[in-house]
């Protein structure tokens, strides 16, 4: 016996999308709404002020520095910002820089490589701060690489952030 269903794609069209509550953790069924599937983030971070070396990510390695983040694509740097800084809170300092950068396997050779994409500082507001993962062309199975520097080493803010 063949199952229809009696749904029609005006009917489909009209419902309205509704925005995740994240403060909630909803997870709706991903069938239905694909983009709200929330992703493993492994995130490797460095106090240093510099990411890690792509040799550290060679022959199956990863660096001992992970967190792994329960997380959405659309997830700003700011918000992942503030993940990172429940976890160290030596990063909390306002003045704190974070560098953010995909770590990802090169599909002809075997070998990472890395892409920056944007920063951002405790404390301030900056052009990177609602920057998303899927709007970097971050794709499930990437590392994301965090270096931090404390705000006595930050690198100069080149006028792109302002103090709130």
């Amino acid at each position: 016996m063949a199952v229809e269903s009696r749904v029609t794609q005006e009917e489909i069209k009209k419902e309205p999308e509704k925005p995740v509550d994240r403060e909630k953790r909803v997870l709706l069924n991903s069938a239905c709404f694909p983009q709200t599937c929330p992703l493993l983030l492994r995130v490797f971070t460095t106090n240093n002020g510099r990411h890690h070396r792509m040799d550290e990510f060679a022959r199956g390695n990863v660096p001992s520095s992970e967190l792994q983040i329960y997380t959405w694509m659309d997830a700003t740097l700011k918000e992942l910002t503030s993940l990172v800084k429940e976890v160290y809170p030596e990063a909390r300092k306002k003045g704190t820089h974070f560098g953010f950068a995909i770590v990802y396997p090169d599909p002809k050779r075997q070998i990472y490589r890395v892409k920056e994409i944007g920063n951002t500082v405790s404390g301030r507001k900056g052009a990177d701060d609602s920057m998303t993962l899927q709007s970097q062309r971050f794709q499930i199975g990437d590392y994301l690489d965090i270096a931090i520097t404390p705000p006595n080493r930050a690198p100069p803010l080149q006028g792109r952030m302002r103090p709130y």
